[in-house]
């Protein structure tokens, strides 16, 4: 596992120099080491799955007793090969993406950078080593989110990413060392048995925890920066909302789940900011025309619900969170490659200006078509599969199931009318202006796009491999011992079944309103001039301003004030110390030493000289 991420690494270093040397087969070169990596990944699924975890550690601090552990599990194994296998496709999809960009090497480099952090991070066992793989992804997703940083808009998205990010993982590290405290354990592979409830400092690791947790994977009220990071390049938005970055919360939250989970509200918890979290982000998605900021917010809706069925504790909930994380790497991924070649085809991305493409981009259309199939939980996608386990995993949560299911259903339905928004319109609707100039893109432009779309088609098919081999040890992980998981397309006239007919009708109905819905009256909207980003810039000014409050008493350029200040700490510090000394007592002070001329002198001429300095014109 060291191994891998070393080549990795040298990937990264070596990224600039290949690109300038040999620019037209380096982004084929450098895909090597993700694929590889993903080869070895494969070659571990049998051991992995049969329950047998594979571990690794290097002495890092010896003095200290730090080391770097890594482990493979079910989870992390899962997550591996989603990062390393997007990754290749990503990588090749850049080389045609930035084709003659003059940075082309130094994105590369972010971008294996940042596919290294989060190889790192899921594959970490120790606390210290995950957390410094935690932050390496906030640093390279800010480089690579402000790639194009002549754009105000680009360096404004990616300083809001990174400071609440940043500020979350201060936040986890908190929660962090206060678990290691609490539990005596300092790996993740320790934590295994353990349970802290009833424990004093519970309700602060679970706090500090989900704070964190809940900034990286764009939970409310933290889910601000995701959409804006649409400003990246579009391998930089496939990547990110796919398989990296925004899934790092989630792994953590799925992660600790066998030690935080059960009583204590972490359920509670999870399953209302997940519900709420989907709810606005499937109100949003579909009051944009704007391709990629529409797969941003779908990217939230999901997130939420998959933070949402963390927290069922269900069995059925712990598998439809696998399958919907699976599912949903593959065909956000395809979804968010076809929209940058349509970009590149046509010039906008505004889905009122595009129609009528399938006839001139038909690959592309049959990835973009395959992938929102799957996005809207059609049969026989592998999304339909996740949809109606999220059904039943809700519904064996009783009457507060029965609640939140009816919010997963409103959210599937706009997912779906999304989903119509992103294909049947540009690719099926009447043709416009862009379908006459459009033509079909490069090879390394549709060929990742329309492997992860097929993907997603045949893990619905046959469903039966990856219940075997991925399925099973990831929920495994997830659940702190064995489940037993049995995935179908069609299990019976269920309430299941019924939730997902329902699902497809309000779709339908959310699609052909969708210019309508969930738009606010227009006096509420002439009235209130606020929005999201409206209150960030504003609470960011105010931390400015509040900081310049706090450093004006101190931070005023005189020169006199400084100096008299530090001459009357020293004479405090100096009157403390001889008053022991000359009978007088101070609260909390020991018996000082006998009286020493030459240290009394010494004192006695600092403060004078400090005094004169003050005083001094």
């Amino acid at each position: 596992m060291l191994f891998l991420l070393g080549v990795l690494a040298l990937a990264t270093l070596l990224a600039p120099p290949l690109t300038r040397r040999w620019e037209p087969a380096a982004g084929w070169l450098l895909a090597l080491a993700p694929a590889a990596a993903f080869v070895r990944l494969a070659t571990a699924l049998g051991e992995v799955s049969g329950g047998n975890p594979l571990q690794e550690s290097v002495s890092w601090v010896p003095a200290l007793g730090v080391e770097i552990a890594l482990r493979l599990d079910g989870l992390s194994l899962l997550f591996g090969l989603l990062i390393t296998g997007i990754g290749t496709l990503v990588i090749l999809y850049a080389g045609g993406y930035l084709q003659d960009h003059r940075h082309l090497g130094r994105f590369y480099a972010y971008l294996l950078l940042f596919m290294t952090a989060m190889l790192g991070l899921v594959l970490a066992d120790d606390f210290l080593a995950m957390f410094v793989f935690w932050e390496l992804t906030s640093l390279a997703s800010f480089l690579l989110i402000s790639f194009k940083h002549e754009k105000p808009v680009a360096r404004r998205a990616a300083l809001q990413a990174l400071l609440v990010t940043g500020g979350g993982g201060l936040a986890l590290l908190a929660g962090l060392l206060l678990l290691g405290t609490a539990s005596g354990a300092w790996t993740f592979s320790g934590l295994e048995g353990s349970r802290l409830d009833g424990h004093p400092l519970h309700h602060a690791i679970l706090g500090l925890i989900l704070l964190g947790c809940f900034t990286k994977s764009a939970q409310v009220p933290f889910h601000l920066w995701l959409p804006n990071a649409m400003n990246a390049p579009t391998p930089v938005s496939a990547y990110l909302h796919s398989a990296t970055m925004v899934k790092a919360g989630v792994y953590l939250l799925a992660r600790l789940n066998p030690v935080l989970g059960g009583e204590g509200g972490w359920g509670g918890l999870l399953a209302a900011f997940g519900a709420a979290t989907a709810l606005v982000g499937a109100l949003l998605a579909v009051r944009q025309t704007d391709m990629k900021r529409l797969l941003a917010y779908t990217t939230v809706v999901v997130l939420g619900q998959l933070t949402m069925l963390l927290g069922t504790g269900t069995n059925y909930g712990l598998q439809a969170f696998v399958i919907l994380l699976l599912a949903h790497s593959l065909y956000k991924g395809a979804l968010f490659m076809g929209a940058g070649a349509v970009e590149q085809a046509t010039g906008t991305r505004e889905i009122p200006e595009l129609g009528g493409l399938f006839r001139a981009m038909p690959l592309t259309g049959a990835a973009i078509g395959l992938a929102a199939f799957s996005n809207g939980g059609l049969p026989p996608f592998f999304g339909f599969i996740a949809k109606e386990f999220k059904y039943a995993g809700l519904m064996e949560m009783g009457a507060v199931g029965w609640g939140v299911t009816t919010v997963m259903v409103f959210t599937n339905a706009l997912l779906l009318a999304s989903a119509g928004l992103v294909f049947l319109r540009p690719f099926l609707g009447p043709p416009t202006g862009a379908a006459s100039r459009a033509r079909e893109v490069s090879p390394p432009l549709w060929v990742g796009p329309l492997l992860l779309a097929v993907g997603g088609l045949v893990l619905g098919y046959w469903h039966h491999w990856p219940e075997r081999a991925l399925v099973n040890a990831a929920v495994r992980a997830v659940a702190g011992g064995p489940v037993e998981v049995k995935l179908y397309l069609w299990g019976g006239l269920t309430p299941a079944v019924g939730a997902s007919l329902l699902t497809l009708l309000l779709g339908g109905v959310f699609y052909a309103n969708c210019h309508g819905l969930c738009r606010p009256p227009q006096g509420w909207r002439t009235r209130f001039q606020v929005n999201g980003d409206v209150l960030w810039d504003r609470g960011l000014e105010g931390i400015f301003r509040l900081a310049g409050l706090a450093a004006r008493p101190f931070q005023h350029g005189s020169l006199r004030l400084h100096l008299a200040l530090l001459a009357a700490v020293v004479g405090t510090v100096a009157l403390m110390a001889l008053a022991p000394i000359s009978g007088g007592s101070v609260p909390g002070s020991r018996p000082g030493a006998p009286l020493n001329p030459a240290a009394l002198v010494g004192c006695l001429l600092a403060l004078a000289g400090a005094g004169g300095a003050a005083l001094m014109r």
